[in-house]
């Protein structure tokens, strides 16, 4: 019996790739010793990428679009394609061609060889700027240290996952997403492969730094609690700074040392004592609003339309 496999690409805005996109995972997918799909889900694009592909799906079945009410983002979308796939392994990977397609046949060998889970790993990302490549680096580094599940570096959600997995991960329902370290969290047998990532077929990323920002708290906020904390560590810290001054304060006066006090010193320790406890609070509303988010019970995410699926 033939392997199915699903490919999974979640869409926003994409109708200047989305030709090229589909023209190479098709050529990719086709005339292999396997069955697939190729899942598109449109995260409520504003411009022409869902008719583009609803016409695809009308001239080739192995192709299905699922399209949501809004956008709900980019890691919901991927969670959409899995809930709805129907391979034996689930593969993703985003519209822009800068993971190449050809690269999944790769992936699906290390699969056929017993992996539940590989991902691809970049050794080399081209046409991207200096001060992009520079911090996706330290947050890869510094989100490995602080997480108690080992995330590995420099992988995005380009990857390949077995249905088991995939199963497991349906039941995963919180709402501050990030896939990559859930596929981590679930554990199963896992591997990786090294490729180079290319430049952005055309268009502009769907990933500036606002929400390249918002999917590094998520990653940090979701898999460790070490903000919180250190937010505890730093507490104790200033009230010990606190006391020892105190103290140096009251030995200064019982021997009988007239201190200076000045307003400058004072205006910087109060904004100094201020400061951190904002910083601390901050870090402490992030996880309670994701309790609040989670409390909600919302779904995750609204379907619009099926194309080329069973209802």
């Amino acid at each position: 019996m033939k392997k199915m496999y699903s490919l999974v690409i979640p869409l926003y805005n994409e109708e200047e790739v989305i030709h090229e996109c589909i023209k190479r995972v098709t050529n990719v997918m086709h005339n292999n010793e396997f069955d697939y799909e190729i899942i598109f889900v449109n995260d409520g694009s504003s411009d022409s990428t869902e008719e583009i592909v609803k016409q695809y799906c009308d001239k080739d079945k192995h192709l299905k679009l699922i399209s949501f009410s809004r956008n709900f983002g980019h890691q919901t979308a991927i969670s959409a394609g899995m809930d709805n796939a129907e391979g034996d392994a689930i593969i993703v990977m985003d519209a822009d061609l800068q993971d190449p397609p050809e690269v999944v046949l790769k992936l699906i060998e290390k699969y056929e060889e017993g992996f539940d889970v590989v991902y691809a790993i970049r050794s080399k990302r081209k046409g991207e700027s200096f001060f992009k490549k520079i911090t996706a680096k330290m947050f890869y580094r510094f989100l490995k240290n602080m997480c108690e599940v080992d995330i590995p570096v420099d992988t995005g959600d380009f990857r390949l996952i077995s249905r088991q997995v995939c199963d497991v991960l349906k039941g995963l329902t919180e709402r501050n997403r990030y896939v990559r370290g859930l596929v981590s969290w679930v554990g199963f047998k896992q591997t990786g492969i090294y490729y180079e990532r290319e430049e952005r077929y055309a268009g502009k990323t769907k990933y500036p730094l606002k929400k390249m920002l918002k999917l590094s708290v998520d990653g940090i906020t979701s898999f460790s609690t070490k903000p919180l904390k250190l937010t505890k560590w730093i507490g104790i810290f200033m009230a010990a700074v606190g006391f020892i001054y105190a103290i140096i304060v009251i030995i200064q006066k019982l021997v009988g040392i007239q201190m200076q006090t000045g307003w400058a010193s004072t205006m910087v320790t109060i904004l100094l004592i201020g400061g951190i406890q904002l910083i601390m609070l901050g870090i402490t509303g992030e996880y309670i609003a994701r309790i609040f988010d989670e409390s909600k019970n919302r779904p995750l995410y609204i379907i619009k339309e099926k194309v080329n699926m069973d209802e």
